[in-house]
C-alpha cells in the first residue's frame, strides 16, 4: 500500500458536479482539486497543475472530467495514462447511461472501489503502465500537456499550502470497526450476564424467604 501514496485522490466529475471519488488521504487537497475543476475550460483537453511537490491532474472529455493528484516525482504521463485509463473504464460502464443524470457523489458506492482498483493498478504493474504512457504520449502529445502554477489557475496572488495527511486505509477502518464490534459484543455479554447473575441471586434469595416462612424457620422436619 505504500506506493499507493504516490495517487494521492481521483475523482471523476460531470461539469462541477463530483459523481464519484476516492482517497486514502485528509487534507485541503480535495478543495484545491474542486476550485480547479470549476476554473477548467470545457473544451476536450489535458490540464496538469503543480503545487507544492504535487500535480493535479485533469482529463476533460465529452463533458466529464476525470481528476487524479499525484505526487510530483511521478511525471506528468503517468498520470494521464491513469485518467485514461479510469476514463475508458467509466465509459464503458456508464457511456449513454445514468452519468448523464447521477447527482452529486451518487457513483460513489459504484464507481469509488474502481478508481482505488485503478491506483493500486498503477502501483502494482508500474513498467506496463509507464509503456502505456509513453505510447499515448506520442499518440496525444502528453508533452504539451498545459502545465500552470496552481496558484495563477486559482488566481491566488499567496501561495497555497497543500495538506496531505495519510489516515487508515479502508481495511484498517474495517478492522478497527470490527474490533470495535467486538468490544461491544464483549462489553454487552459481560453485562447481560452480570445482570442474570444478578436476577438468579434474587430469585434463590426469595425462594429461601419463601421456604423459610412457609417452615417457620429451619424447623420444616419437626
Amino acid at each position: 500500500m505504500g506506493q499507493q501514496q504516490n495517487l494521492i485522490y481521483s475523482f471523476v466529475a460531470r461539469g462541477t458536479v463530483i459523481l464519484a471519488e476516492y482517497t486514502e488521504f485528509t487534507g485541503n487537497f480535495t478543495s484545491i482539486a474542486f476550485q480547479c475543476l470549476q476554473k477548467l475550460p470545457s473544451t476536450n483537453n489535458k490540464f496538469t497543475y503543480d503545487c507544492d511537490g504535487h500535480t493535479f491532474n485533469f482529463l476533460v472529455s465529452d463533458g466529464f472530467t476525470y481528476c487524479v493528484v499525484a505526487v510530483e516525482s511521478m511525471g506528468r504521463q503517468l498520470p494521464i495514462a491513469f485518467l485514461e485509463r479510469v476514463r475508458d473504464d467509466f465509459n464503458k460502464k456508464y457511456g449513454g447511461g445514468k452519468a448523464a443524470t447521477s447527482l452529486a457523489k451518487s457513483l460513489n458506492k459504484d464507481f469509488g472501489p474502481k478508481l482505488k482498483e485503478h491506483m493500486q493498478y498503477c502501483v502494482d504493474h508500474p513498467e506496463e503502465m509507464n509503456k502505456l504512457a509513453k505510447v499515448q504520449a506520442q499518440i496525444s502529445e502528453v508533452k504539451g500537456v498545459m502545465m500552470e502554477n496552481i496558484e495563477k489557475v486559482l488566481d491566488r496572488g499567496d501561495k497555497v499550502d497543500l495538506l496531505v495527511d495519510k489516515t487508515d486505509n479502508l481495511h484498517n477502518q474495517a478492522q478497527d470497526f470490527r474490533q470495535h464490534g467486538t468490544r461491544m459484543r464483549r462489553k454487552m455479554w459481560l453485562q447481560n450476564m452480570k445482570l442474570k447473575l444478578i436476577v438468579l441471586g434474587i430469585v434463590i434469595a426469595l425462594i429461601l424467604i419463601i421456604v423459610l416462612s412457609a417452615c417457620h424457620g429451619f424447623h420444616c422436619g419437626n
